[in-house]
């Protein structure tokens, strides 16, 4: 095992890679910068809005989601 981690093979949710974890560990007491933490901004914010953004264009570039067609982000489960 690598640093002590469990390896899970199960369905969900996954083990996460480290560098993930201490990415979202550090951003969640203040985020990038702003002050407040990952957990605390407002859905409504202009720094939530450039995350969604983010992702969304993220999500386009790995799956190749042309222009043409809408992306949700829908809750699960």
């Amino acid at each position: 095992m690598t640093q002590g981690r469990i390896h899970n093979f199960g369905a969900g949710p996954a083990v996460l890679p480290l560098s993930v974890v201490e990415e979202c560990r550090a951003a969640l007491p203040n985020l990038n910068g702003s002050g407040f933490g990952l957990l605390e901004i407002s859905h409504r914010s202009q720094t939530f809005q450039d995350i969604v953004d983010s992702a969304m264009s993220g999500l386009r570039r790995v799956l190749g989601v042309p222009d043409d067609y809408t992306v949700l982000f829908l809750q699960g489960g």
